[in-house]
């Protein structure tokens, strides 16, 4: 898509003012051009997906965001049957499509009327090939007098998957820092009336007590659900709201003067160091930036550790000297935790958590690309157990589940912390050694010691429980063999494609001489 139509629907669909926001930091559009795009707003960094994708994804975002504002009840045909979500006035996980559907319809059954979404921002991240996860936050505005919700920034995080040629929702999680619903609501209502009510008449009521504008900034942060706080240059905390105490126990009087890395754990205060030494508060052109935004661990004083996110900027005097920062923490753990969660999906087999085959490829890129480099020979071994399916028609497929993880416990127990082993699919299993010898001869007899010892380890009994339709547990004895197929790689021509060509060709063979067999690839002449 060209440059120039793409904002014009951007614009369309966002309003120009949010457009310019998203793309102030691209600097020509010849970086549009490119497969990836990054874009740099007030110190945040944006992955963008390829244009076709990332319109299609953008599309669905704001079609979903239009029926649930317009409360569509369409928008229920939008969810995958292995839906996964949050409501935003309770923290319970709802993992039944049916209930979030009974939960859509009992939130638009309570305001009716259509709801208005002030769209604040919106980052789109592509996770794999049928996984993208959208971040957007925004305020929203019910159709009745109240000012709490209004007020305060909600976070929606939807994440769409591509089921059967259509992309559908597979979570939905929503953050709004505001109190617990009463009985079968789903937005606080009742609550946030009487919490009005009750600000309205304290607000009037410290209105006329404080006598400086800084005890009115004190008293307006006590009823905040994020943490504000100011350090001086040298990074020594000199105020922090209450919200910390409520969020990680510790009392002001325990925070302030200490320096901010004691907030985080040492990994968290790294990061911080690194931010610093590129010296993030200052732009490419010399110009003060705006908020810089990172995400660490957090120490609390139960020893408990949460994750925030931390929204951190400069502050200057007259003559542009550094003399302190301020800024915004908030916490992240659920998110942190959902987002490794999808990333274990993507990358990891659920079974046995080995590599799958996406992140195998990966590997086995950087190992073939180092070997280039180095001279030094890589191997990569399939293997195919000989008598497995036996064990799945006799017991069952629990059985076979059992099996299958003693085997990926055996394979990461032959190889070194360098090596991979990934599940490919069924009862098949790939090995990808790194960095052995220069000379091939070499390198093929100590690849064939650890494939013979891979062979002997598995070939051992295994002993499996089986459990029987009322219940109970027992122990059987199975004898399961492998066939290997060895393929060497080195700095060669060799494509990816071939090499694991080779190598399931040699484990083919394997089979064919009766199987319980190493067969290696023969070098080319």
């Amino acid at each position: 898509m060209d440059f120039a139509v793409w904002m014009s629907s951007l614009g369309r669909k966002m309003g120009i003012e949010a457009t310019n926001k998203l793309l102030c930091g691209v600097p020509s559009a010849r970086q549009w051009h490119a497969t990836w795009t990054i874009l740099r707003c007030n110190g945040r960094k944006y992955t963008l997906i390829a244009p076709d994708r990332q319109d299609r994804i953008r599309q669905l975002f704001y079609d979903y965001i239009e029926m649930y504002a317009a409360r569509d009840d369409r928008l229920t045909g939008r969810f995958s049957d292995n839906f996964s979500g949050f409501a935003g006035s309770s923290d319970v996980l709802i993992k039944d499509r049916a209930a979030w559907i009974k939960v859509t319809r009992q939130d638009f059954a309570q305001v009716p009327q259509r709801v208005r979404i002030e769209m604040l921002d919106i980052a789109l991240q592509d996770l794999s090939a049928d996984v993208v996860l959208v971040t957007a936050f925004f305020h929203i505005h019910l159709p009745i007098a109240e000012e709490v919700l209004s007020r305060e920034t909600a976070r929606l995080v939807l994440v769409f998957r591509l089921e059967a040629n259509d992309w559908k929702i597979v979570h939905s999680g929503i953050s709004i820092p505001y109190v617990q619903a009463h009985g079968d609501e789903i937005y606080p209502l009742q609550s946030l009336r009487e919490r009005n009510a009750t600000l309205e008449a304290l607000v009037q009521e410290r209105t006329e007590q404080l006598q400086s504008s800084q005890a009115l900034y004190r008293q307006l942060t006590e009823d905040t659900q994020d943490v504000l706080w100011k350090a001086d240059r040298n990074l020594v905390i000199t105020y922090v709201s209450p919200s910390d105490e409520r969020l990680r126990g510790f009392k002001a009087h325990e925070v302030v003067g200490h320096h901010v890395f004691e907030m985080f754990t040492p990994e968290g205060a790294d990061v911080v160091r690194k931010l610093m030494s590129a010296k993030p508060e200052i732009a490419a052109d010399g110009t003060p930036v705006g908020f810089v935004t990172f995400e660490v661990q957090h120490r609390c004083k139960d020893g408990r550790l949460l994750w925030a996110e931390v929204l951190s900027r400069p502050e200057r005097d007259a003559q542009d000297n550094l003399i302190g920062f301020h800024g915004i923490s908030r916490e992240t753990t659920q998110r942190h935790h959902m987002e490794e969660q999808i990333r274990q999906l993507a990358f990891y087999d659920a079974l046995t958590q080995l590599p799958n085959r996406r992140l195998l490829v990966d590997r086995l890129t950087q190992a073939m690309a180092s070997s280039q480099r180095s001279g030094l020979y890589g191997a990569v071994l399939f293997l195919d157990l000989d008598n497995f399916k036996a064990l799945n028609d006799t017991h069952g497929h629990a059985a076979g589940d059992f099996l299958l993880i003693e085997v990926a416990n055996r394979l990461r127990a032959a190889v070194r912390a360098m090596d991979t082993v990934a599940r490919t699919g069924g009862d098949e299993f790939v090995v990808m050694f790194r960095e052995f010898d220069k000379d091939r001869g070499a390198s093929q007899v100590l690849v064939g010691s650890v494939a013979e010892k891979i062979r002997a380890s598995l070939a051992q009994p295994y002993r499996v429980e089986v459990r029987s339709a009322a219940g109970t547990v027992a122990v059987v004895e199975h004898h399961c063999t492998a066939s290997i197929g060895v393929a060497l790689f080195s700095g060669e021509t060799l494509s990816q494609v071939d090499v694991c060509k080779f190598a399931d060709a040699a484990m083919y063979q394997a089979k064919a001489a009766g199987r319980n067999q190493v067969r290696f690839h023969a070098a080319p002449e």
